[in-house]
């Protein structure tokens, strides 16, 4: 028989999941209502809960129309689909690299590379925000797909690394090994035998990094002031200020901004979570 307290503490977090789930879930389902109203039925007072015309002229404008604001919408989904794939690519196959060899391999002041590169993880990203975009000014990449994308690999690197490390340490030496023996080199184990196992762990640092660099604002916000390179979660927020912008559009086009993470985090959590275990059970 369970006693009170335990029934009260259960009780409790029952609670405490549920005010989450309303806090997080509420502005969603708003933005998706507003989303299939008219601007009209949008600013009704008393406000509609549940839409009584629902509509879909919303998307089919952000997508079919060829005036001002739905192009910019369209061109910063490319954008943001551009950068935050390139900086996936690259990051994953540095981490790859780097993980692999912090690992594996015995080479001096290892140990003091690898918690180094842990170390800045314990930095506040924001400090790093105006040398960055000094540097970036002095190369000639502020408004490129080029820097936007560096930044994000010096910033998603060290946590891809530092997973991937962790999942390479937890695969056997044996396999390894056996593969050195038989005469292959180092890169065609990690090629061949080791990279198949580690697929799972490969998957959710990609998973893991395309999403951190989608939610990214301030610092393509600072680093892109040219519509041709700004991703879509700048240019929702600016539109507001630069037109006069239906809130039903605009409330559409952050469902748009939030469709490809959701799809990714609820078809691939199996990966994300054994992807993390797999490579903290050193």
């Amino acid at each position: 028989m369970s006693r009170p307290g335990a029934r009260a503490g259960n009780t409790g977090r029952g609670i405490g999941v549920a005010l989450t789930l309303l806090w997080s879930v509420i502005p969603i389902y708003w933005a998706v209502k507003t989303s299939f109203q008219t601007d009209a039925d949008a600013r009704a007072n008393p406000a509609q809960y549940v839409p009584l015309r629902p509509t879909l002229e919303n998307y089919r404008t952000l997508l079919t129309a060829d005036s001002d604001v739905p192009g910019q919408i369209r061109r910063a989904a490319l954008n943001i689909v551009v950068e935050c794939g390139a900086a996936t690519v690259v990051t994953v196959l540095l981490a790859t690299l780097a993980g692999y060899a912090f690992a594996r391999m015995r080479f001096r002041g290892r140990n003091v590379l690898f918690y180094a590169v842990l170390a800045t993880m314990a930095f506040p990203p924001y400090t790093t925000l105006i040398p960055l975009y000094r540097i970036m000014s002095l190369l000639g990449l502020v408004n490129t797909y080029t820097g936007i994308v560096l930044v994000y690999v010096s910033g998603f690197l060290p946590l891809a690394t530092w997973v991937l490390h962790n999942y390479f340490s937890s695969l056997p030496e044996s396999i390894e090994e056996a593969g050195l023996v038989d005469g292959a080199k180092r890169l065609q184990v990690l090629w061949h035998l080791l990279l198949p196992l580690a697929r799972p762990g490969i998957i959710s640092t990609a998973l893991i990094t395309f999403l951190f660099a989608w939610g990214q604002f301030l610092f393509p916000l600072v680093l892109s002031s040219d519509l041709s390179t700004q991703p879509l979660t700048v240019v929702i927020a600016s539109l507001q200020g630069r037109h006069v912008v239906p809130a039903s559009l605009l409330n559409a086009a952050g469902v748009l901004a939030i469709i490809v993470p959701a799809v990714l985090a609820l078809a691939f959590n199996r990966y994300i979570v054994n992807g993390l275990l797999a490579g903290s059970t050193r």
